[in-house]
């Protein structure tokens, strides 16, 4: 018994030989052009899907840092908290509060303070050492081309 195998159609209908020797240019670029289109699509297609699913788990991933984050910061207010009620062991309270106040505003001035200086050091945005080397190769090529 032999298999029917049906012959191989161009996207306008039309059949294609399949014998290599009367396969004329036109028709393989033809061939080439929509298995070309195909696979393009077709990848397209994969690294839409698998973008979608990266990007679900990101979401999830976000979601759960942000809300770690949240809890965190209630964590250290009631670490705050703690710490006030130990100084009111041995001072009025308000004064214990005051304390720990002052001291979390020390705290984030000098972290400003380091931020500030760190924005500084990246500003401007531009690669320099990429720049000029880009600079020298630009140079060099001209200089070259004179030659």
């Amino acid at each position: 018994m032999t298999a029917h195998i049906p012959p191989q159609t161009t996207p306008a209908g039309a059949s294609l030989p399949t014998d290599a020797t009367t396969v004329t240019t036109g028709e393989l670029v033809t061939r080439l052009s929509s298995q070309v289109s195909e696979l393009v699509r077709g990848e397209l297609a994969l690294a839409k899907a698998e973008l979608a699913e990266k990007g679900k788990r990101a979401g999830i991933g976000a979601g759960l840092a942000g809300t770690a984050g949240v809890l965190a910061l209630y964590g250290l207010g009631a670490l705050i908290a703690a710490v006030i009620a130990a100084l009111a062991l041995a001072m009025p309270v308000w004064a214990a509060a005051l304390i720990v106040a002052v001291v979390i505003f020390i705290v984030a001035g000098i972290l400003g303070l380091l931020g500030k200086g760190q924005l500084q050091r990246a500003t401007p945005p531009v690669p320099q050492n990429t720049v000029e080397s880009v600079k020298r190769d630009v140079a060099a090529l001209s200089e070259r081309i004179k030659r």
